[in-house]
């Protein structure tokens, strides 16, 4: 749990920059993730693969659509 702070336009900001800084390091090593195949040899892929796949994709389709007001999010 967070602990509770005060109510500050400054407070907000920091939060705010520190959560951003977590988001970006997380789609920069999603970016090389992906850039490398998601670690899988072109040879190698299988049904299992392409599940995981699916299933990472599915899962950015809800932040994109919770963050561009799409999908079961659209106003």
């Amino acid at each position: 749990m967070y602990k509770t702070q005060p109510n500050t336009s400054q407070t907000a900001l920091n939060a705010f920059m520190s959560h951003k800084a977590e988001f970006d390091s997380q789609i920069t090593r999603l970016q090389a993730l992906s850039a490398e195949h998601f670690n899988v040899s072109p040879d190698d892929v299988n049904w299992g693969h392409v599940g995981d796949v699916t299933r990472y994709a599915a899962l950015l389709r809800q932040i994109t659509d919770a963050a561009f007001n799409e999908g079961e999010h659209a106003a």
